[in-house]
């Protein structure tokens, strides 16, 4: 099968086009012929050899966690799938298999989804980390209820743009911080105010926003975007979650200035084990209307690395997908 592969860690031009054999599922397994891959900031982090703690890498390795398609074989004692079903998947690449950048992959039938009503292979494969993860740090992590307050930290980047949507659906109200080009969008998702992140000061604005403070702030987008003393604009017994992506983050915030306000630091790789779970909660809240996929661009699978590149890069709204195969 075609398949973008790594010989060794390193950058963008690591992601090399090559032949090798096509993958056969296990017991609990499916194996699924893909149409389109989904990029994800922890594929360039695996790419540069940051996820090796986690898993085990055995070169030549395919990167990628998610994908859409078709599923062309079943693994022994399977009957929840069948071949010819269109589904959508968070691939076995946390486990040290093969990921998504090929032209089929395997994956466990925990971590695999029928393709909602409507959603087309292109939407579906914007899905599977990214909804989990906002999935997780809303519901599962965050615990939000009715009537709370929450602030996005990134609210155009695809676990953005499904947390906005996620916590509206729960009755909540929402800021999120975004670049000037994307008020307008983000608004568009249900946000009830938008902190332009770019000209305004993010804590000032949002204690203006929450004066009592907000119960929840999602961090989604990391690597000091926050000040360290961003706790104070939650309101003692609120939380602030982290999206790790299996890198710590959240150390960068006061932990001593937390406790004192009696404000949680809590990271969504504490509930990883539940990613099955979450996955199913957000499939069925699209399947239901009450939240949309994000907006995607596609490129060739030949440019994973420039894909890579504009993905560590950031400021992409939405999703980059990588088209691998013909619907």
């Amino acid at each position: 099968m075609r398949a973008i592969v790594i010989h060794r860690f390193g950058g963008p031009e690591e992601l090399q086009m090559a032949e090798v054999p096509s993958p056969e599922p296990g017991a609990g397994e499916v194996l699924i012929r893909v149409m389109f891959a989904g990029v994800n900031p922890a594929d360039w982090k695996c790419r540069e050899g940051r996820l090796q703690h986690y898993f085990n890498c055995q070169f030549p390795f395919i990167v990628g966690f998610d994908a859409a398609g078709v599923v062309e074989r079943v693994g022994k004692s399977i009957t929840e799938y069948a071949v010819g079903d269109t589904v959508l998947t968070s691939s076995n690449q946390g486990r040290g298999d093969w990921g998504s950048y090929a032209e089929y992959v395997k994956s466990s039938t925990a971590t695999v989804a029928p393709l909602p009503k409507g959603i087309d292979f292109a939407q579906g494969a914007t899905i599977p980390t990214a909804g989990a993860t906002a999935w997780g740090a809303v519901h599962d992590v965050g615990a939000l209820k009715a009537g709370q307050k929450v602030l996005i930290n990134g609210g155009s980047s695809s676990v953005g743009i499904f947390a906005i949507q996620l916590a509206k659906a729960a009755g909540c109200e929402v800021t999120a911080t975004c670049g000037p080009a994307n008020q307008d969008f983000v608004k568009s998702l249900g946000a009830d105010h938008v902190i332009n992140y770019r000209s305004e000061d993010v804590l000032r604005e949002a204690v203006a926003w929450a004066p009592e403070g907000v119960d929840l702030l999602v961090d989604v987008v990391g690597l000091g975007s926050l000040p360290a003393d961003s706790t104070r604009v939650i309101r003692p017994g609120g939380a602030l979650v982290s999206i790790e992506t299996l890198i710590q983050d959240i150390a960068g915030f006061d932990a001593a200035l937390a406790k004192s306000r009696n404000v949680r630091l809590l990271s969504n790789m504490a509930v990883a084990a539940r990613i099955p779970e979450h996955l199913r909660g957000v499939v069925d809240a699209i399947a239901q209307g009450k939240v949309k996929t994000p907006p995607y661009e596609i490129l060739p699978l030949e440019q994973a690395g420039e894909a890579h590149r504009r993905v560590a890069a950031g400021h992409v709204r939405g999703k980059l997908l990588l088209r691998v195969g013909a619907e």
